[in-house]
């Protein structure tokens, strides 16, 4: 019986041990496991973001810097999101004035200001104040929404893998090949562009915000606006009269507004001269629904491309 004791006894001590080290191996493998070590890289516009995403695809941790449905003329970070951007191991800007808040801000990382990089529109005479409205300019006459020409957005596109590829040098390849592939996707979408406005019975489109003369430089056509190129500007009753004598002067049959202005006075005058409203996008960023849908920059371009191409009457 004693002996049978003991047995059972060194059974049981065995068990316990055998648990412990069970327990310490499995510990051991736990802390080996390999951590998320992804870097966390900042964009400041959604143009600049759906390159990064398209690029750096699920190698790196992408912060949208506005929130999607703020608009960029407007935005100011929370400290909260200040203390991210400060973390964050690059950080890409579009620059030219867009982005007031990061004036004095210093910067932890590595930063791009890519209006350094691309071909900005300088400002002719009477685009600061259109119609006689008192606006100020974003940047010294420059336009700001360059991300509208196809070349910048190429231009952007090879600036961000150059970063991509300093950060995180192990993924170079990959980094190359998303980038060719995202460049001919440009370059289709520019060539669709091309083709679709070779024939068009109008030449001009009437927007609330000039947002859009970089866009039209390169394919051919006009913008009359209401409130140049400040979107919060107040347009005056008599801009207001000769936008809707223009338009029916013209025959216009569709007048624009963006998602993040005020379609009020858009509204009246499409009234006044009997045309319809649409919205056109400018991609400076995009509206929560439109982020919910996951549209891309080349998805916004298409849906902008067939709008336009309606109000212009091209075949």
């Amino acid at each position: 019986m004693r002996n049978f004791r003991y047995i059972i006894f060194v059974l049981i001590l065995v068990a316990i041990v055998a648990q412990i080290l069970f327990m310490k191996e499995d510990a051991s493998k736990n802390s080996e496991a390999p951590i998320n070590t992804k870097l966390m890289i900042s964009l400041s516009t959604f143009s600049l973001y759906d390159i990064a995403k398209h690029i750096g695809g699920d190698t790196v941790e992408l912060v949208m810097i506005m929130p999607f449905g703020v608009d960029a003329h407007s935005f100011e970070p929370t400290p909260k999101l200040m203390t991210k951007i400060h973390d964050s191991s690059l950080v890409i800007y579009s620059g030219a004035g867009l982005e007031p808040w990061i004036k004095g801000f210093d910067f932890k990382n590595l930063t791009v200001d890519m209006s350094q990089h691309v071909k900005l529109r300088k400002l002719g005479i009477g685009e600061h104040h259109e119609h006689g409205d008192e606006e100020p300019s974003h940047n010294n006459g420059t336009d700001p929404h360059y991300w509208l020409d196809i070349d910048n957005m190429i231009s952007a596109a090879n600036v961000i893998t150059g970063e991509l590829i300093k950060i995180l040098p192990s993924n170079e390849e990959l980094y190359v090949k998303s980038r060719d592939s995202y460049i001919e996707m440009l370059k289709k979408l520019d060539s669709d562009y091309k083709n679709e406005f070779l024939t068009c019975k109008s030449d001009t489109i009437i927007v609330n915000h000039n947002a859009f003369s970089y866009l039209a430089d390169r394919y051919g056509f006009h913008i009359e606006s209401l409130s140049g190129l400040s979107p919060e500007a107040e347009p005056s009753a008599k801009s207001m009269a000769n936008l809707i004598e223009h338009i029916k002067e013209h025959n216009v049959s569709t007048i624009f507004f963006e998602s993040f202005a005020s379609d009020r006075a858009i509204k009246s005058i499409a009234e006044e001269a009997n045309a319809s409203v649409d919205v056109l996008q400018p991609i400076g960023n995009i509206t929560a629904d439109e982020a919910k849908q996951n549209l891309s920059f080349e998805d916004i371009m298409r849906l902008n491309l067939t709008k336009i191409s309606k109000a212009l009457d091209c075949k």
